[in-house]
């Protein structure tokens, strides 16, 4: 993302969304960025949000003040801390469409949303509406989980299978950490039925350290045992990592870890936030 650019925040007022509010203006506070909110109106999220409604007036009314309300929160507590900015739109339509026509309209450089969960992204990535929006954009975006609250970053963990893009991409990530002084873990992942020699990592190393230029930048090659998704959780949770990213053009990996066949049990895999980088 680009100094003094354009963050979009959908919001449909719940706690999941309003975690998202939060990271997507800390992190619009670090890059002097405008922030822009944005409620999808449509009648099924209206009646969720205020049961036995049927007024269309009172519905626009409703979520007018709602939306400004967070809107006037929004700067009172982040514009004294960098914020350049904030907005609030409504905009009526299929929520997906809309938010794709939003992303190109505002010109946009991140998508900050939330996610209840793994089950939320996992369903085909394209079975719910932030899963579809992941796949669509045509910028980052950063899924916030439900119940994961905003903490100061201080450990990155880019999971790779190693690509040429990862060179430049990684330039962005090391960007982000600057701002926050934390490290980043750049992990050479593999399942265990295309385990990744040693060599091999290391002509990755030294292929991508020039690009680097960050000093808390540790490369790890890890083989996981069962499959990537498991591997990913497990190795967020022993290095204490605080956020999740990947590079969506690595499809093989990308697919991997957001594999269909998962066990329920791991529905709620996401228990950081994740942030997917679209371009660079």
């Amino acid at each position: 993302m680009e100094k003094n650019g354009t963050i979009v925040c959908p919001t449909d007022f719940s706690e999941c969304s309003l975690n998202a509010i939060e990271y997507a203006s800390r992190i619009g506070e670090q890059y002097g960025a405008k922030l822009i909110l944005i409620h999808v109106s449509n009648k099924e999220d209206f009646l969720k949000l205020n049961p036995g409604r049927e007024d269309n007036d009172y519905q626009r009314d409703f979520l007018k003040e709602k939306l400004n309300n967070l809107k006037k929160t929004v700067q009172a507590e982040s514009i004294p801390l960098g914020l350049e900015s904030c907005e609030g739109m409504i905009l009526e339509g299929d929520v997906i469409e809309v938010m794709l026509n939003a992303i190109e309209e505002t010109d946009c450089q991140l998508v900050v949303m939330g996610t209840e969960g793994m089950n939320d992204l996992r369903k085909n990535i394209i079975g719910s509406r932030t899963s579809q929006i992941v796949g669509k954009s045509p910028v980052d975006v950063l899924v916030v989980p439900r119940k994961v609250f905003y903490k100061k970053p201080r450990k990155l963990v880019f999971g790779t299978d190693y690509r040429e893009e990862d060179k430049i991409a990684i330039q962005k990530v090391v960007e982000f950490a600057k701002f926050f002084d934390a490290e980043i873990d750049i992990v050479h992942a593999s399942d265990g039925k295309n385990k990744l020699d040693r060599p091999l990592h290391q002509s990755m190393v030294e292929e991508i350290t020039p690009f680097v230029r960050y000093d808390k930048v540790n490369f790890v090659l890890k083989s996981f045992r069962d499959n990537l998704a498991l591997g990913m959780e497990s190795y967020l949770a022993s290095a204490k990592g605080d956020m999740l990213i990947t590079l969506s053009r690595q499809r093989d990996f990308f697919d991997k870890i957001f594999n269909k066949s998962l066990s329920k049990k791991m529905a709620y895999f996401i228990t950081k936030p994740l942030w997917v980088i679209k371009n660079f």
